[in-house]
């Protein structure tokens, strides 16, 4: 429990519903479809479309979205991956021959086909209960007639100023002048309101069919991609079955690759055999080992993680005892590894993560990305679209087997993440941020389990990032840790802004009672009923 005489937020619990968002305002329409009468499902969708209206440069259809389920709270766990493909006409070939040796975050070529709108319409079929329009209707309402802009949300949408003035349609649909709205200005997209209400109406081929269909790849040939129409009709989410890791009795689960969920379980592997339990969990040993951990995960997913459609992904190797006890084998307590893997494998940050827990115990984790900050910045001026930038995740190192090619997914930062305990979900959580994500879940699991934080405590607690070398820190991080761990041969450097933004729902087993967290880094909160 928290120190109340500090700034910090409260555990909110609920026994009918609860969910936890990144925005108030998608906090606010998802509890107000539980009351309604909706389930987890409808209120995860109703939560999404309206960050995707929201916070613009965080989330939107433009973009892909992976979802975990575990329905009345029991069962098997079901995943659906809605990560959109590279177009049929793109090749290695072709960008090398443009003068590419690799993808470029805001080239027309970075942008796959969204999958968002096709996996909430299987969501939908598949686990919802109303009708898709009312569902739709508060973001439709927010796009219409203006929503106030959060704190944070301002701080965000100003960075992406540069990029968006790079872009015709994306200056007019998100800048003023040429310059982001303040925190508490109301801002309106009215286009993106008009392609809402199609969808509302007529589901899917609203999107991927017809009209607005061949105004986005106008707007992306126009840019000088080679999307085509038939590009759009054949998206298509597909169910998956998770892979897991088991900690501390629980069993973690995750989305299989072309996601890096895989990621977190190899961490949470490793970790498990370093033997945190005792550690200060803002010290430096556990910073470090968690670091250690990162570090090798990190080379396992860069060199084994693509669409398993086109390659061969050794899941079950990667999530073996064998491995986790190899990689063990390259962390030296108290010293920095060798951020080059020391041959130990021979043999951005913008997102919105929300989760929702109904009064039936249905348990959704939900993820929906455009990548970075507003994706690709490439933008379609009749449909309020702006595109995602995924292909950003592929290589062009032709024996790489996560190198570009038609019709592949590349690899996929976004992760929900699912717990189970005894074959009851124990656990929706996910924590969003880039590249970051696998070392947020471990984190906050691990906060949970080796440290007895409660859901809340757990995502405020401070973070750390070891990435490409260097071990990014928050200011919560102490400047004797800080000196300890540069003693052990990190490079430190200060994060250009908190890492990372958690939502936690946790369910008690005995009482039925719903604990929800959000994130203290955003601009959202936990409300339950």
């Amino acid at each position: 429990m928290r120190n109340f005489y500090q700034a910090g937020r409260s555990v909110t619990y609920g026994l009918n519903g609860a969910i936890a968002t990144s925005n108030v305002h998608a906090s606010q329409a998802g509890l107000g479809i539980l009351k309604a009468g909706g389930n987890a499902m409808d209120a995860a969708i109703a939560a999404c479309a309206v960050q995707c209206v929201v916070d613009p440069m965080q989330t939107g259809i433009g973009g892909d979205c992976f979802t975990l389920v575990a329905r009345n709270g029991e069962g098997a766990v079901e995943g659906l991956n809605g990560s959109g493909r590279a177009p049929m006409a793109l090749t290695a070939d072709y960008l090398r021959a443009q003068g590419f040796d690799k993808m470029l975050p805001t080239s027309v070529h970075s942008v796959t086909i969204p999958g968002a709108i096709d996996a909430w319409t299987r969501l939908h079929e598949t686990y919802g209960r109303m009708d898709f329009a009312d569902i739709l209707a508060p973001a439709i309402d927010y796009a219409e007639n203006g929503f106030p802009v959060t704190q944070r949300t301002s701080v965000d949408w100003e960075m992406g100023v540069a990029k968006l003035q790079k872009n015709e349609a994306a200056s007019k649909l998100f800048l003023k002048d040429g310059k982001a709205p303040k925190a508490g200005s109301v801002w309106r997209l009215p286009e993106l309101a008009a392609t809402l209400k199609a969808i509302a109406k007529t589901g899917r081929a609203a999107f991927y069919e017809g009209p607005l269909a061949e105004q986005m790849v106008e707007s992306l040939r126009a840019a000088g991609g080679l999307h085509e129409a038939k590009d759009f009709a054949a998206t298509n989410a597909n169910y998956v079955t998770p892979i897991h890791a088991d900690y501390a009795g629980h069993r973690v689960h995750q989305i299989p690759p072309n996601g890096q969920g895989i990621t977190a379980l190899i961490m949470l592997n490793i970790l498990s055999r370093l033997g945190l339990d005792g550690l200060d969990p803002n010290g430096s040993m556990r910073l470090h080992l968690e670091a250690e951990a990162a570090r090798l995960a990190y080379l396992a997913r860069n060199k084994y993680v693509a669409d398993p459609e086109q390659a061969d992904v050794p899941v079950e190797m990667l999530l073996s005892d064998k491995f986790a006890d190899h990689l063990c084998g390259f962390i030296e307590k108290g010293k920095a590894g060798d951020p080059t893997g020391a041959n130990a494998l021979e043999s951005h940050r913008d997102t919105i993560y929300l989760t929702v827990v109904d009064k039936d115990r249905n348990a959704v984790s939900f993820i929906n990305s455009l990548y970075q900050g507003f994706g690709s910045g490439i933008a379609c001026p009749n449909t309020g679209v702006i595109f995602q930038n995924r292909g950003f995740g592929f290589v062009i190192d032709p024996d790489h087997p996560n190198c570009v090619a038609p019709g592949k997914r590349p690899l996929h930062t976004i992760i929900p993440g699912m717990v189970t305990k005894d074959g009851k979900a124990a656990m929706s959580y996910g924590v969003m941020g880039g590249g970051y994500q696998p070392v947020g879940h471990a984190h906050v699991l691990t906060n949970i389990w080796n440290y007895g934080m409660d859901v809340q405590e757990a995502i405020d607690c401070p973070r750390a990032f070891y990435n490409a070398g260097v071990l990014e820190v928050e200011q919560g991080i102490s400047p004797s840790v800080r000196a300890e761990l540069a003693a052990m041969g990190y490079k430190l450097a200060d994060t250009a802004m908190p890492l990372g933004g958690g939502q936690i729902i946790a369910v008690d087993p005995e009482t039925g009672v719903l604990s929800a967290g959000s994130e203290s880094r955003k601009d959202g909160c936990a409300l339950a009923y």
